[in-house]
C-alpha cells in the first residue's frame, strides 16, 4: 500500500492549490461526519488527506469538533501519519509570537471531550500508553524542517488543552505556568489521545500567536490577534509540511533502490549477507536514480574531483563526475596504476592491503568527493581519505550508495573528521 500521510489544519493548509490530482470526498464514520469533506490530492508524489479541523468556516467550536470521527477517517483513508497544526498562546517568556514549538508532551485540561473510540470493553481492557504521545519519527522531521527553512522554532514543548471556547482568566493563566506547561491551546490533547489509541503515529506544530493573559505588560489574547498573527505566518507552516512530506518522498526512493539489492547469505562464507549490487545497477531506472540522488546533493557544491575507489566506484564516480563538471580520478589497488603514485597501507581481517593515487591526480585545495557503492568497516575508505589529504585535496564527503551500519564504517570515518553520506542502510540480520 502506498505511504499515504494524513494533515488536520486550518487556515489555508485545506487550500487544493496546494496538491496535484486532487479530490474532495466526503466520508461517514461509526462515529459520525468529520469536521470537513477530506481533500485527497498529492505533495511530492506522496498521497495526503487533509481535514479542517474547525470546519472550512471555522464554525465548529473546539468543544464540538468530532474528533474520534477525523480520526477515524484518516485512519481508514490508510494514513500512516498524521500532522497536525494548530495557534497556541505561548506561557513562556522566550516563546515568542511566531515561533514555532514541536511539541512532546500535553497536559489535558479538557472536560467534555470523547477521549476514547471505546464505549464499552467487549473483548477486554484497553488502556492505552501515553507517555510519549507526539511521534519521534514526525517530531524529527518537523525539528529538521524548521532547521533547514530558518524558521524560529523549540525542540520540545508542552501543551495544556483547555475546553474553550473562552480564553484563560488571569488566575487560570499563571496556575498553567504553574503546572509546567510551556503553551496552550483548544484543541491537540483529544487528538494526540486518539490518534495513539487508533495506533496512528502523531505530531504537532504549534504556533505561538499570543501570551494568553499571564503577561502584564502585554493585553490579554483575542481572536483577532490570534488570527493575525497566524495569517502572517500560515505560509511558513505550508513551508514546514511540504518540507516534511517532501523527506517522505525522498524516503520513499530510497526504498525503492534498496529493494532492488539483493542479497545473498552466507556469501563469500556462512554467516555472511552479502548485498549485491549488480541487480542495482544493471537495472536502469534504479542506477538513474542514484546518480540523480547524488547530483542533487552535489551539484552545487563546488566539487572539483570525485575519487572513486575500485571497482564500482568508478561506475558511480564517473556517471557523476560528468554531471556535477567535474574530473575523475581512480583509486586503486597497489601495482594497477602506471605513473608516480602515492601510497597507503590498511588493515584487512587477515594481513594489509595497499592502495594508491596517482601523485600529480588532485592539486593542493582542491574540493574532492570520495565515492564507492558499499561502506563496511571503512578500512579502505580511511585508506583512501589519507591519500586525497597526502596530496593536499580537502575532501567534502564521502559518499555510498550502501551503508552496512552495524559494522561501523560511518563511525570511524566520521571520529577522523569526515562527513558520511549513503543512501540506504543494512543491518546485519536484515
Amino acid at each position: 500500500m502506498a505511504l499515504k500521510i494524513g494533515i488536520i489544519g486550518g487556515s489555508g493548509l485545506d487550500n487544493p492549490d496546494l496538491l496535484q490530482d486532487f479530490k474532495e470526498i466526503e466520508v461517514d464514520t461509526p462515529f459520525g461526519k468529520p469536521s470537513s469533506p477530506l481533500i485527497i490530492g498529492k505533495i511530492k508524489g506522496i498521497e495526503v488527506a487533509i481535514i479542517s479541523r474547525h470546519g472550512r468556516k471555522h464554525e465548529i467550536p473546539p468543544t464540538q469538533v468530532n474528533n474520534r470521527a477525523n480520526i477515524y477517517a484518516l485512519k481508514y483513508q490508510g494514513c500512516k501519519f498524521i500532522l497536525s497544526t494548530t495557534a497556541v498562546g505561548s506561557l513562556k517568556e522566550e516563546i515568542k509570537r511566531g515561533d514555532f514549538v514541536i511539541l512532546d508532551q500535553f497536559i489535558d485540561f479538557t472536560k467534555q471531550r470523547k477521549l476514547s473510540f471505546y464505549e464499552k470493553f467487549e473483548f477486554g481492557p484497553i488502556h492505552t500508553p501515553m507517555a510519549n504521545p507526539f511521534s519521534e519519527k514526525l517530531r524529527k522531521k518537523l525539528i529538521e524542517a524548521c532547521k533547514q527553512l530558518g524558521f524560529p522554532h523549540h525542540e520540545k514543548g508542552t501543551v495544556i488543552t483547555i475546553e474553550g471556547p473562552r480564553f484563560s482568566t488571569i488566575a487560570e493563566s499563571k496556575m498553567f505556568r504553574l503546572l509546567g506547561a510551556d503553551i496552550i491551546n483548544m484543541s491537540i490533547a483529544p487528538e494526540a489521545i486518539l490518534a495513539n489509541e487508533a495506533e496512528v503515529e502523531y505530531a504537532t506544530i504549534a504556533m505561538s500567536t499570543d501570551y494568553d493573559c499571564w503577561k502584564q505588560d502585554e493585553s490579554p489574547v483575542t481572536w483577532d490577534e490570534i488570527s493575525k498573527v497566524f495569517s502572517q505566518n500560515v505560509e511558513k507552516v505550508k513551508q514546514v509540511i511540504v518540507k516534511i512530506i517532501e523527506s517522505f518522498s525522498i524516503e520513499e526512493e530510497y526504498r525503492k533502490i534498496k529493494e532492488k539489492i539483493r542479497t545473498i547469505p552466507d556469501f563469500p562464507k556462512p554467516g555472511i549477507m552479502f548485498r549485491d549490487l549488480t541487480t542495482l545497477l544493471q537495472d536502469k531506472d534504479g542506477f538513474r536514480k542514484v546518480i540523480e540522488i547524488f547530483h542533487e546533493r552535489y551539484k552545487d557544491r563546488g566539487i572539483n574531483i570525485v575519487a572513486g575507489i575500485e571497482s564500482r566506484g568508478f561506475i558511480i564516480g564517473g556517471a557523476l563526475a560528468e554531471k556535477i563538471n567535474a574530473g575523475f580520478v581512480p583509486i586503486r589497488k597497489k601495482g594497477k596504476l602506471p605513473f608516480q603514485v602515492e601510497s597507503q597501507e590498511y588493515d584487512l581481517e587477515y594481513g594489509k592491503d595497499t592502495i594508491e593515487i596517482h601523485k600529480d591526480a588532485i592539486k593542493p585545495g582542491e574540493k574532492v568527493l570520495l565515492i564507492d557503492d558499499l561502506i563496511a568497516t571503512s578500512g579502505t575508505s580511511t585508506a583512501s581519505c589519507k591519500l586525497i589529504n597526502k596530496l593536499g585535496g580537502k575532501i567534502l564527503e564521502c559518499a555510498f550508495i550502501v551503508e552496512l551500519e552495524d559494522l561501523g564504517g560511518r563511525q570511524k570515518l566520521e571520529s577522523e573528521g569526515y562527513n558520511v553520506f549513503s543512501i540506504v542502510n543494512f543491518k546485519e540480520n536484515e
